[in-house]
């Protein structure tokens, strides 16, 4: 039910929460729409019973629409928290049909600053922070956040040939070793990846030196089956669990989600003395993109990680560019410096090492 219908932000009608089918209308015309831009997303948020759908449709008299996808909590509106999207959701952002120039952009924003919540933020997609955090308010603090993604536009044989050395020593290492790779758009192999999870879980914790109880407590808070369970039944064939079988073992796993042309690696988890002699992971990301390349996407989102980390060096050997996607973030409390001070006093108790 729409709750904001008819209201005005400067030049832009405001409707929320955003109609279904004109959402989908927006991100049709939107080429450079996610994944994580689509309602089935905001969806899985809200199945979980934490988030509700807060988003905004604004409809300019040229023509232009702008979706703002918005989950909120359940809570009054000024202990609210509007984001776009909540921790370990990914990348949100508008949704643009038409064109989206500066006025456009900060009467947007003007009117996200008016909410009344404790904190209003967007996490914007490569490209994105050229218009969105230069016309962003001074209220909002833009905060620097980096995305890798591999370009596929050029076809299998270029992408190919942007793989470092390693990389296809590793595919050809797998082949040789006779590992089974199937894929399963049905939920069937959710409790495979989980257990494969729950075995990272254990590792992690070791390499952060971080007591194998808090973490796991920590990782499954942050990472429930049911999560994966609600993603893999909402988006049917556009999710895909890849598992790696050795000597009859499951030993790694990732989970890739397609909508239009944007392919994104989700998560992955493994069993580390079972995948990496046989560099079960490297064939799983081959596997994907060369999918991710038939099925026309044009990138491969591997996600978020910090600079000049293993992980981003990992995902760079397959071509990955590093793209900035800043997050504009809005606090009427200082809410997440509270948040990390919090944080690194429980990493120094525990001698926490980041990986």
């Amino acid at each position: 039910m729409s709750t904001d219908s008819g209201v005005r932000a400067g030049p832009a009608r405001v409707t929320t929460p955003v109609p279904r089918d004109v959402w989908w209308e927006v991100a049709a015309h939107d080429r450079d729409c996610r994944v994580t831009q689509t309602p089935t997303w905001l969806d899985c948020q809200c199945a979980s019973g934490h988030h509700r759908d807060a988003g905004r449709l604004y409809e300019f008299g040229d023509g232009t629409r702008i979706v703002v996808p918005l989950a909120g909590r359940h809570r009054p509106g000024r202990l609210d928290a509007l984001e776009s999207w909540p921790a370990g959701w990914g990348i949100g952002g508008p949704v643009v049909q038409g064109e989206a120039g500066p006025e456009k952009a900060r009467a947007v924003l003007d009117d996200l600053l008016r909410r009344p919540a404790l904190r209003v933020g967007l996490r914007l997609r490569p490209g994105d922070g050229e218009l969105w955090a230069a016309a962003a308010p001074a209220a909002f603090r833009v905060e620097p956040r980096t995305t890798q993604v591999v370009d596929l536009a050029d076809g299998p044989e270029a992408v190919r040939r942007g793989y470092h050395t390693q990389v296809r020593r590793d595919v050809r290492r797998a082949e040789r070793m006779d590992v089974e790779v199937e894929v399963d758009r049905t939920g069937r192999l959710v409790p495979v990846f989980y257990g494969l999870y729950e075995k990272s879980i254990e590792r992690w914790a070791g390499r952060q030196h971080e007591p194998l109880a808090l973490a796991r407590l920590r990782r499954r808070h942050d990472f429930p089956s049911s999560r994966l369970t609600t993603v893999a039944e909402r988006f049917g064939e556009s999710c895909a669990i890849w598992v790696a079988w050795y000597q009859g073992m499951p030993c790694a796993s990732i989970v890739v989600l397609r909508h239009a042309g944007h392919a994104k690696y989700w998560r992955g988890a493994m069993d580390r003395e079972l995948a990496h002699p046989c560099r079960a992971n490297a064939l799983l990301h081959h596997l994907a993109i060369e999918e991710a390349c038939a099925a026309g996407c044009d990138r491969y989102d591997m996600g978020d990680s910090a600079p000049g980390s293993s992980l981003a060096r990992y995902k760079a050997n397959f071509g990955a560019r590093s793209l900035t996607t800043p997050l504009c973030l809005r606090e009427r409390l200082p809410l997440s410096a509270a948040e990390h001070a919090l944080r690194e006093t429980a990493k120094r108790v525990i001698r926490f090492q980041d990986a």
